[in-house]
């Protein structure tokens, strides 16, 4: 065999056939995963509905639970979704300025050691089970003073807080360095550059994470367990005071005997499916349009 066939471009051609070989072997591998997601996800969705579409109506949304009804008075779980949308949404407010200023503070002023620190400090935050997180809330903030939906907000905005932070320190990444230096070129300080030139150019980026980690939390039982479930059966708007939540009601009505409970329990489990299918795609939507946008400039 000469010399010619075993080294260059010979060996290249021949190894080509090979490689186009596995190649194609890979997408078919990585298609086949990507139908079995997409079939598991169908499923869970097919079988969520199916159980629980026959409470799917507007007495789940207004009305709320009757304990030991004997009748076939309407109930649902109005308190169970006024008290998920006053804890999510004091956890937003708790967690977007922290995750935004943060995120600002690392990707624009922190020198590299710190910021490399705290990014590893944020990424073990995010991969903290939501029970631990649970437990050391209670332990802060419900043992001498009780639970309240605050409390939850607590527990859930520590679970939103590495979310929303690292998506904005990615989309502040994305941003050109030559607005920054225009800005500094001018004159301008350098938290000015950043206020009004680098930050307006991701808040699609900030939206994004921002509905993502809400997804996220929002069908988290855990937390709430242990900072905000003994509660009654009345619809609350007070965060001062222990609130009911679609998760701890779902988990609740499945351990009941009542077959009704069940299927109550079914539709809100749907009823929350929907808003996180509703959120993701929203969030990739968002995504999207905000990346073109960054592009394009």
């Amino acid at each position: 065999m000469s010399a010619q066939g075993l080294t260059g471009p010979g060996i290249r051609i021949d190894r080509l056939p090979r490689r186009r070989r596995v190649n194609r072997m890979m997408e078919l591998l990585a298609w086949i995963a990507a139908a079995i997601a997409i079939a598991i996800l169908a499923i869970v969705v097919y079988s969520v509905a199916r159980r629980g579409a026959s409470e799917l109506n507007l007495n789940l949304l207004t009305k709320d639970p009757i304990p030991f009804s004997f009748g076939n008075q309407p109930q649902g779980l109005a308190n169970a979704f006024v008290g998920t949308l006053v804890i999510v949404g004091v956890a937003i407010v708790m967690a977007l300025p922290v995750g935004i200023l943060v995120a600002i503070y690392l990707n624009e002023f922190a020198p590299a050691s710190i910021r490399n620190s705290v990014s590893m400090v944020l990424d073990i935050l995010n991969g903290v089970p939501a029970i631990v997180i649970g437990i050391f809330v209670y332990g802060l903030v419900v043992v001498g003073h009780g639970q309240s939906a605050l409390a939850g907000s607590f527990a859930l905005a520590c679970l939103m807080l590495p979310l929303v932070a690292r998506a904005t320190m990615e989309v502040l990444a994305l941003v050109p360095n030559s607005l920054r230096e225009a800005g500094l070129g001018l004159g301008i300080p350098r938290w000015r550059t950043t206020l009004s030139i680098v930050l307006p150019q991701t808040v699609g980026g900030i939206v994004t994470g921002t509905v993502l980690a809400v997804a996220r939390v929002a069908g988290e039982t855990a937390p709430l367990l242990f900072t905000t479930s003994f509660v009654g059966t009345q619809t609350h708007w007070d965060p001062h005071h222990a609130l009911q939540s679609v998760p701890v009601a779902i988990f609740e009505l499945s351990e009941s005997a009542d077959p009704q409970d069940h299927a109550r329990a079914w539709a809100a489990a749907l009823v929350l499916l929907i808003f996180i299918l509703v959120a993701s795609l929203g969030a990739r939507w968002l995504a999207t349009r905000s990346r073109a946008k960054m592009l394009a400039r």
